[in-house]
C-alpha cells in the first residue's frame, strides 16, 4: 500500500475556492484538522460565517479532489461553522451575547427595507446562524406582523428589569409593537425615540446571537445617530429601488454611515424588475441598473436585486416571508445568497477583543 503524501492531499484542498471570501481553505485558515490514516483521510473544515447552504458542495468537491490524489481510498470532510464577534465602529466593544449587530437602512420609506431585514434575519437563521431581529422603527413598527405574531404578543420579562425576545420562525424578535396596540401611535420627540431604542436594545436578553438584524427607520435623523454613537454596528446595509429619487437618497444613507465610520457591506435593490403573475412577462418599471451604478461609485457591492413580484408582498403581509414560505424559491435562494455575502464580508473585518458591553436596566430608584 503506498503513503499518502500529505502535501498532496494539500495541494488538493487549494483546488477549492471559497466562492464568497475567494481564497483557499487553507489561506482561510479554515482548515481545523487534517489525518490521514491509511487510504483515509479525514479532514475538519470551519469556516467563518454562515454558510450551510453551500456545506454540501464544498464537502463533495473538496472529497472528489483529495479522492484524487494516489492512494486515497475516501475523504471524509466535516463542514462547520464557527461566527466571531468582529469591529465595530471606533472600536466600541460589542454587546453581551451579540457578536455582530447588522443595521438594514434606507435614506427614504416604501423601499422595501423592513421585507429585506425579516428576509435577510431568516435566511442567516437558515443558513445555520443564531438571530435576532430588532424593530428600530418606533413610529411604525412591522416586524412583528411580518413575522406572523399576533397583535397583542408580549415579551417575557424577567426580575421586572429585563424583555425576553419573542421568537417566531426560529429567530428573537424585538419590538415596540410589542409594547403597545397596532392603533396607538407613538407621538414622540426624538429623544425619547433615540431612548426607547436603547432600551428595546440593551434591556432584552439576547440569547447567544451571532447576528442581530436591526430594521432601522427610513431617513437619517435621531435614530440613526444614536445607534452611530451608542450601539456597537459592525456593518450596514443599504435597501434602495432602481429609481432616481430612491438612488439619491440611497447615496446620503451611505454617506452616513460612512461619517459615523460604520462599514457599509452593500447595495440591496428591490423591485429591480416587475414580473407579471398572469404571463410572467418581465420589465425594469423602476429602470435599471441603479443599485449597481452606487455600489460602483461607493467601492462598495450590490448584494443582490430583488424582483418586483406579487408573492412577495403576499406572503410577507401574511407573516410567512419569503424565505420561509417557499425556501426553494428564486427569491429565497437571492436572500440566502445575500445572507452568504453579508457573513463573509462581516468575517474579513478585525476581531473585537474588547469585553463585551452587559445589558444593563434602568429604574426609579
Amino acid at each position: 500500500m503506498s503513503t499518502v503524501d500529505r502535501a498532496a492531499v494539500e495541494n488538493a484542498i487549494r483546488e477549492y475556492r471559497d466562492p464568497y471570501l475567494e481564497q483557499d481553505l487553507l489561506s482561510l485558515d479554515a482548515i481545523r484538522q487534517l489525518d490521514i490514516e491509511g487510504g483515509v483521510v479525514s479532514v475538519k473544515v470551519e469556516l467563518p460565517y454562515a454558510a450551510k447552504g453551500i456545506a454540501g458542495a464544498l464537502r463533495q468537491l473538496v472529497a472528489h479532489a483529495i479522492e484524487q490524489v494516489t492512494g486515497v481510498e475516501r475523504a471524509d470532510i466535516d463542514v462547520q461553522q464557527r461566527i466571531r464577534a468582529h469591529q465595530a465602529q471606533r472600536g466600541m466593544q460589542s454587546m453581551a451575547n451579540v457578536k455582530n449587530i447588522i443595521a438594514v437602512a434606507s435614506g427614504k420609506g416604501g423601499v422595501g427595507k423592513s421585507t429585506t431585514a425579516v428576509n435577510l434575519a431568516l435566511a442567516l437563521s437558515q443558513e445555520g446562524a443564531r438571530v435576532g431581529i430588532l424593530d428600530a422603527d418606533i413610529y411604525g413598527p412591522s416586524v412583528g406582523m411580518m413575522l406572523g405574531l399576533p397583535e397583542g404578543t408580549r415579551p417575557g420579562n424577567k426580575d421586572n428589569k429585563f424583555f425576553i425576545p419573542v421568537e417566531a420562525h426560529g429567530i428573537q424578535a424585538m419590538s415596540m409593537a410589542f409594547l403597545v396596540t397596532d392603533s396607538t401611535p407613538m407621538v414622540w420627540r426624538g429623544p425619547m425615540v433615540s431612548g426607547a431604542l436603547q432600551q428595546l436594545l440593551t434591556q432584552s436578553l439576547w440569547d447567544d446571537l451571532d447576528y442581530l438584524v436591526i430594521d432601522m427607520p427610513p431617513g437619517t435623523g435621531d435614530i440613526q445617530l444614536t445607534l452611530a454613537q451608542k450601539v456597537p454596528v459592525t456593518g450596514a446595509v443599504i435597501v434602495t429601488t432602481p429609481q432616481d429619487i430612491a438612488l439619491l437618497d440611497c447615496k446620503k444613507g451611505i454617506e452616513m454611515f460612512r461619517k459615523v465610520e460604520i462599514p457599509v457591506l452593500g447595495v440591496v435593490e428591490n423591485m429591480s424588475i416587475h414580473i407579471c403573475s398572469n404571463c410572467g412577462h418581465q420589465e425594469p418599471l423602476f429602470g435599471s441598473g441603479g443599485g449597481a451604478k452606487v455600489a460602483d461609485q461607493y467601492e462598495t457591492e450590490l448584494l443582490g436585486q430583488l424582483p418586483l413580484h406579487l408573492t412577495i408582498r403576499e406572503q410577507t403581509d401574511s407573516g410567512n416571508p419569503s424565505v420561509m414560505a417557499e425556501p426553494d424559491s428564486e427569491v429565497a435562494m437571492i436572500y440566502r445568497d445575500i445572507a452568504r455575502k453579508v457573513g463573509a464580508k462581516l468575517s474579513q473585518r478585525a476581531r473585537n477583543l474588547s469585553s463585551p458591553i452587559p445589558s444593563f436596566s434602568v429604574s426609579e430608584d
